[in-house]
């Protein structure tokens, strides 16, 4: 019995060493990068791909070393069934768990999108077209939708004025409405409760202060002057004077080249505060939260006109023989 019991248990301890130095192993595997020094590889796992599919390419790029391993250690953490998919920056510097926990966890790649304070949705569309997020032309279709602009709860027939200035991160393929859901989304939270309890005081709708920021926004130079021009426009507004907004007359024109005429001003648009009283027919930008900040608390002034001083700051005056004299000194000097 005894001759009998000394292989068995020779035989399990070998089987129980084998066992353990397998699993020491495998641990060590599993937190070793293939390489010290490597860089980063967009690798995309497609919806649908197989786990084992998945590992070939990682290992067919040079991402992994022993492929038998790593589904090993894929199928111990339970980890084979729960990746996402998405596109993934990858390295042979990573471990091959924190490979795997990267896709299980949808830490996908993201694209940034900066957007600057004063551009309208046509110029975001640009952006989001060179930042590889989204056609231009898909882009300017659905922020010009009426119908998404009111499943997003606007009282606006386009998304102008509400895409918020604002640096994102999106991945790839996120479906447009959902970029620019987001977008909205941060407007939403920059004009709070307080603000638009704010514009009922002034007797402005939300849409209306949104108009009157993004005027606000493309007419100043200098950000210190934001409340001296919010001033002007509100003084002008309770005179029932016509804002005569250059920026406005501007974003109502077709094709325009950078030279605005008297006859662009006297051309009759949506747009044009030259020809119309009130406010023009929607917003001509996207304002950012100082902006919008200006159109809600515009400094106590009389001041009801200001020109260029062309170093980005403004002349204000409270009369018409005042600002003829600005006009004088800084437009028409030589």
């Amino acid at each position: 019995m005894k001759k009998f019991l000394l292989p068995t248990a020779i035989a399990i301890l070998l089987i129980v060493g084998g066992l353990t130095a397998f699993f020491f192993h495998l641990q060590h595997y599993a937190q070793t990068p293939a390489s010290r020094e490597a860089p980063d590889k967009v690798i995309t796992i497609p919806a649908g791909q197989s786990f084992n599919v998945t590992t070939e390419v990682l290992a067919q790029t040079h991402t992994i070393k022993n492929p038998y391993k790593f589904k090993i250690i894929a199928r111990l953490k339970g980890y084979d069934k729960k990746l996402q998919a998405g596109e993934y920056e990858l390295s042979a510097s990573m471990s091959p768990l924190r490979i795997l926990q990267k896709m299980v966890n949808g830490e996908v790649k993201l694209y940034k999108l900066t957007v600057p304070e004063g551009l309208n949705l046509y110029q975001i569309a640009d952006l989001v077209d060179e930042a590889g997020l989204a056609p231009k032309n898909s882009f300017i279709a659905a922020a010009t939708n009426a119908d998404l602009a009111h499943q997003l709860d606007l009282d606006a027939e386009t998304l102008e004025g509400y895409l918020f200035p604002e640096t994102y991160f999106f991945p790839k393929n996120m479906p447009l409405e959902t970029i620019i859901s987001t977008m909205v989304n941060r407007f939403r939270q920059i004009f709070n409760p307080t603000w638009q309890q704010r514009a009922k005081q002034l007797g402005f709708s939300n849409h209306q202060i949104v108009i009157l920021a993004s005027i606000i926004e493309k007419e100043t130079g200098a950000p210190f002057e934001r409340p001296l021009i919010s001033s002007v426009f509100h003084n002008r507004l309770n005179k029932k004077m016509r804002l005569e907004s250059d920026p406005t007359v501007i974003y109502g024109l077709k094709n325009f080249d950078g030279n605005l005429t008297r006859k662009h001003l006297q051309t009759p648009t949506p747009y044009n505060t030259y020809k119309s009283s009130g406010l023009p027919a929607g917003p001509i930008a996207n304002p950012g939260k100082k902006s919008l900040e200006a159109a809600l608390y515009p400094a106590d002034t009389k001041f009801i006109y200001f020109v260029s001083k062309k170093d980005h700051t403004h002349q204000f005056s409270t009369n018409l023989k005042d600002h003829n004299r600005a006009v004088q000194k800084y437009q028409l000097r030589r």
